[in-house]
């Protein structure tokens, strides 16, 4: 299991190498937007001025630049309906999987600003949601 005070140095670090943005993916680490993991690693690309996407909406409700998604919520949903038809009998086997049915583009203009950067009008255009 990662220190989370590794977190903040491989940050520094990944700047350090020239990286110009972060992606970070689907983690247990990072699935909660309130966590104390999410809430370094928001703080330690401000610090850097280092522009990162998430993969859920709700990080960028809270305090995160961008996110592109499924919503964390509608992914317990279809978990839910899944274990259902199992209570109900299904075979594990049979139940097929399920890719989630919307994605969302959520933009947070607070972080940018705070963090200097301009965001393209024409992306600011395509956003599902957008925080000012």
């Amino acid at each position: 299991m990662t220190e989370t005070k590794e977190i903040a140095v491989a940050i520094d670090a990944a700047k350090a190498a020239g990286c110009e943005a972060i992606n970070f993916l689907a983690s247990p680490l990072f699935s909660v937007p309130t966590s104390h993991e999410h809430d370094i690693v928001v703080k330690s690309l401000a610090t850097v001025r280092l522009p990162a996407i998430f993969q859920w909406p709700e990080a960028a409700e809270v305090d995160s630049l961008v996110a592109y998604g499924p919503r964390i919520t509608d992914m317990y949903r279809q978990r839910a309906r899944m274990v259902v038809k199992a209570l109900r009998g299904a075979s594990p086997s049979d139940i097929p999987v399920e890719q989630p049915e919307r994605f969302e583009l959520v933009l947070n203009l607070k972080v940018a600003k705070v963090m200097g950067l301009e965001v393209p009008a024409g992306f600011v255009a395509r956003v599902d949601k957008l925080i000012e």
